[in-house]
């Protein structure tokens, strides 16, 4: 091939429409036509990531985690001591129960719908590209985002905490980042299984908010009366403790606190006596089921 004729293919073709094509476009192109179903995730992935972050998500993200981090550290007037790191520790995974799911389900509620509505899923699905990797590549690209923002977000403020602290105790704070990390990826595989099977953006957002208050305030509050009411077994205790992404994320990070925990039914998560393989396996289910069912959901979808 000579110099120009490569300079010509390397140009960009106008389109139907009288646009150009997209650098993008060029890679769903190159990745249909191998038909590699892993480079057509790589694909999809990473335009989704740069959409997020050319639309501000990622600076959007790590600002709201991190001044509510930095605030609740900062006022906590907690002791200069491993107890007060704890204390600390204990106070910021309170926050984290409300802010990461309401967060992440915000953030993937229109990830389906909301691209169908604005006419790039129909782009999307002409291409020779299987539609449950678009799902998945969405999700991935959205989560690297999310995770990011918030090790990032709730990194500072555990800057801040080492820096007051020292140390002692910082083990808590690593297991409490890495836990609220797989929370916001439930929520976020949770919000992208509502929008693949949401007609609307404004019934997902619905589906959404619903989704958050019975995961974070109604589950609790009916655990605690029930436990409180009935003499419950431990396979029953740990099979509501099971069912709750939140409940998850509060029975790891206060089995590394120990009594510095808040009190509630989450005394009753963390006296569950479920070993954190198994919180952690619980959390990555979490994860994977609402992505296979979204992706499952795809199949069906009629634009």
């Amino acid at each position: 091939m000579t110099d120009r004729q490569r300079t010509a293919t390397d140009e960009p073709r106008p389109r139907a429409d009288g646009g150009y094509g997209t650098v993008a476009d060029a890679e769903f192109g190159r990745a249909s036509e191998s038909g590699v179903w892993h480079r057509q995730l790589r694909v999809v992935a990473e335009t989704e990531y740069r959409l997020a972050v050319r639309g501000r998500w990622a600076i959007a993200l790590t600002a709201v985690f991190a001044a509510f981090a930095l605030g609740l550290t900062t006022f906590s007037g907690s002791s200069v001591s491993p107890e007060g790191f704890e204390r600390t520790v204990a106070s910021l995974a309170v926050l984290a129960v409300y802010l990461v799911p309401l967060v992440a389900l915000a953030f993937g509620y229109d990830a389906v719908v909301g691209r169908e509505e604005s006419g790039w899923l129909q782009t999307l699905f002409a291409l020779p590209v299987e539609r449950a990797w678009i799902v998945v590549g969405t999700l991935l690209g959205r989560a690297v985002v999310l995770a990011s923002a918030t090790i990032i977000g709730f990194g500072v403020a555990g800057g801040f905490l080492l820096w007051e602290f020292g140390l002692a105790g910082f083990d808590a704070y690593a297991t409490f980042l890495l836990a609220t990390v797989g929370l916001g990826l439930a929520f976020l595989a949770i919000g992208v299984l509502v929008s693949a099977l949401a007609r609307e953006k404004t019934h997902a957002l619905g589906i959404a908010l619903l989704i958050w208050a019975w995961f974070v305030l109604l589950h609790d509050l009916l655990g605690l009366g029930i436990v409180a009411a009935f003499d419950l077994s431990g396979a029953a205790v740990s099979a509501m403790l099971l069912a709750n992404p939140t409940g998850i994320f509060r029975a790891l990070v206060l089995g590394t606190l120990g009594a510095a925990g808040d009190a509630g039914f989450a005394t009753v998560l963390a006296e569950s006596g479920l070993s954190t393989g198994v919180l952690l396996g619980a959390l990555v289910a979490w994860i994977v089921v609402p992505t296979v069912l979204a992706a499952l959901a795809i199949r069906g979808r009629r634009l």
